[in-house]
């Protein structure tokens, strides 16, 4: 039977990043930011493995000084994805940067200096295909805007349009904008006026959200949302935390709403039946799943009561008891098994029967 589409897409132009594309229809690509000084290439380079792994598909890296720019090409040299140079203020990085190899930069036009510079830029980007993403931020917004709307979604669609107009001026269209905020509901609504406005790629975040938890409800719903209304080309989820923390939380809001085929953990919020730390395995199961492909559905239950009846509908299950655990595959018990070896036996078991889903682990990994 045929999948049905959810949520329809609005259509956007197609933008190339790298080897991938961005609107056009392509599927909605997961981005990350670096925590690390650029300039630090051993720690970024890390970093940004770490987020390939997790799956992230576009890393973000800061550039304030020159000594950042000069690391591109050594990170870009060692990485999988594409890399996107973030500059401001200071036309010569972006053009240190595009020599460096990046895929993208992101920038504002409208603060890099006169028009000279723009031009300069905007040339460059044309001759080597690199994509420019105007990320305007309502911490940011030009004091004419402020004074004329406040700190609104208008402000920030007309602050994008004004970056806009210049790179539109100099013929130039491979553009990605961003309209983030950090008030949700600002955020929502400029991204539905600038979907009305622009046909350009829209990346999608809700800016400076908070630490994990806080943060991801509040991307959850402010990415979510637009995402339902078809609204949205690439997102980055914002977290003042491990940035595979984010590479997870966005995985997971894509997976909820249909749009990508993961690896789903159920789990059981337990009660006082539990006999065994179902929160625990919970999350060791959850952390190790993360490093597999989709789709694939895995429960972790810590009682009989419930966990059958979520069994049957898992690809695989663990029941936790007294000590010891039940192991389902395809909705039927498979074996009982000591607790402390029940995730260890979980994983061997996924890996005999799905071994297609470890595709994107290392040779190391797999003979773990």
């Amino acid at each position: 039977m045929e999948k049905k589409v959810l949520f329809p897409r609005k259509k956007t132009r197609a933008v190339k990043v790298g080897d991938l594309v961005l609107g056009g229809g392509q599927p909605i690509r997961i981005q990350s930011m670096t925590k690390v000084p650029t300039r630090n290439v051993a720690a970024t380079i890390r970093q940004i493995k770490r987020l390939t792994e997790a799956g992230c598909e576009i890393a973000r890296v800061a550039c304030p000084t020159e000594a950042d720019v000069k690391a591109l090409g050594k990170i870009k040299s060692k990485i999988a994805i594409p890399l996107v140079a973030d500059i401001h203020f200071n036309y010569r990085f972006a053009l240190m940067a595009i020599d460096e190899g990046v895929d993208k930069l992101r920038l504002n036009p409208g603060n890099i200096g006169g028009e000279e510079h723009v031009a300069a830029v905007v040339e460059k980007a044309k001759r080597h295909h690199i994509p420019i993403r105007i990320g305007v931020n309502a911490g940011s917004l030009e004091k004419d805007l402020l004074a004329k709307f406040g700190r609104t979604a208008e402000a920030l669609v007309a602050s994008a349009s004004r970056h806009v107009a210049i790179l539109e001026k100099l013929d130039f269209r491979d553009i990605v904008i961003s309209l983030k905020a950090t008030d949700v509901p600002a955020m929502i609504q400029a991204y539905r006026l600038a979907s009305g406005q622009f046909d350009y790629p829209l990346h999608l975040g809700v800016t400076e959200a908070g630490t994990l938890v806080r943060g991801s409800v509040y991307n959850a719903i402010g990415i979510g949302t637009l995402l339902q209304e078809g609204i949205g080309d690439t997102i980055r989820v914002s977290l003042t935390a491990d940035p595979v923390e984010e590479v997870k939380t966005a995985k997971m809001i894509l997976e909820a709403l249909g749009l990508r085929s993961g690896v789903r953990v159920i789990s059981c919020p337990t009660c006082g039946r539990a006999e065994v730390d179902a929160a625990k395995l919970a999350q060791e199961v959850e952390a190790r799943a993360m490093k597999l492909e989709g789709p694939l559905t895995i429960a972790v239950m810590g009682c009989v009561v419930n966990g059958p009846g979520e069994a049957q509908g898992s690809d695989f299950a663990i029941t936790g008891g007294k000590k010891k655990g039940i192991l389902y595959v395809n909705g039927k018990q498979e074996r009982v098994v000591d607790e402390e070896k029940l995730v260890d036996e979980l994983f061997r078991e996924i890996r005999k029967r799905k071994p297609s889903h470890y595709r994107c682990l290392s040779a190391g990994e797999r003979k773990r």
